[in-house]
């Protein structure tokens, strides 16, 4: 198994207020998010994950979970 990384994908998150845009791996999703918040905003929800992103990870959620079948 590989531990160098190489194999995590990455997210793209983004800050309007800082207008500011990158990547990060998958596994360090979480944690640089909460840093930039808290040390640039407060710890506000500023940055967030990309938001087209995020709504079609919840597109296909909603897919997978049968929310939208009709009985």
């Amino acid at each position: 198994m590989s531990t160098d990384g190489d194999d995590d994908p990455t997210v793209p998150i983004v800050c309007e207020e800082c207008d500011t845009r990158t990547r990060v791996p998958l596994s360090d999703l979480a944690d640089q998010l909460e840093r930039h918040n808290e040390t640039r905003h407060d710890g506000e929800d500023v940055a967030v994950v990309d938001p087209a992103l995020a709504d079609r990870i919840a597109d296909l959620v909603v897919e997978d979970m049968g929310l939208l079948d009709e009985e």
